[in-house]
């Protein structure tokens, strides 16, 4: 019979996430994430299988937790004109020079060397169409002046913003504000 955990699983995937999304999937030793959890190696590969697996447990964290919360207010079935201009003035402050300087953890993965895994680049993909649904129900209710072609075109405009303002936040914050700050300007309801 197994031993029975005696760790909070959710506290170390936690820790396990930042710790990721500080230093990279690649700079991230199994030494820093024991640190980082106070677990040793052993529990580690236990309940996660490998760094890898602890990685993965620390995306699903991410997506949960980070990444789908903003965004609920674009997912309703009734959104509000103005909640994409919100959304990204959010993520604004979040990324530029108030924000933490990090990025988006999935995206500085698919930077490195996970941008050849397969799954990795999978879970990318999702997340780029969740990214850009949200950001097209925004569209449709901040601008329903716009034809289904305009709006598909505006709403993937405002997807790529985010997703390079994501990726210059870990060097130019502030440039990454600015970026989503003009994106912002662009989702404002028309009158």
């Amino acid at each position: 019979m197994g031993r029975t955990r005696t760790f909070d699983t959710d506290a170390a995937v936690l820790a396990a996430r930042e710790t990721f999304w500080e230093r990279g999937y690649e700079e991230t030793s199994v030494p820093d994430l024991e640190a980082a959890t106070g677990l040793n190696r052993s529990s580690l590969y236990h309940s996660f299988g490998s760094k890898r697996g602890l990685f993965d447990a620390a995306v699903r964290s991410y997506l949960d937790e980070v990444v789908r919360p903003p965004l609920a207010p674009l997912m309703l079935d009734d959104v509000a004109p103005g909640a994409l201009a919100a959304y990204l003035e959010r993520v604004a402050g979040w990324a530029g020079t108030a924000g933490r300087g990090t990025g988006c953890l999935l995206l500085n993965a698919a930077a490195g060397g996970l941008a050849y895994d397969e799954a990795m680049s999978a879970g990318i993909r999702a997340y780029h169409a969740e990214l850009l649904s949200a950001l097209g129900r925004g569209v449709g209710a901040a601008r329903p002046e716009l034809d289904a072609l305009a709006a598909g075109e505006l709403a993937a405009e405002l997807t790529g913003s985010v997703v390079a303002a994501l990726l210059l936040a870990r060097i130019d914050p502030a440039a990454a504000e600015r970026l989503l700050r003009l994106a912002a300007r662009r989702a404002e309801p028309t009158a």
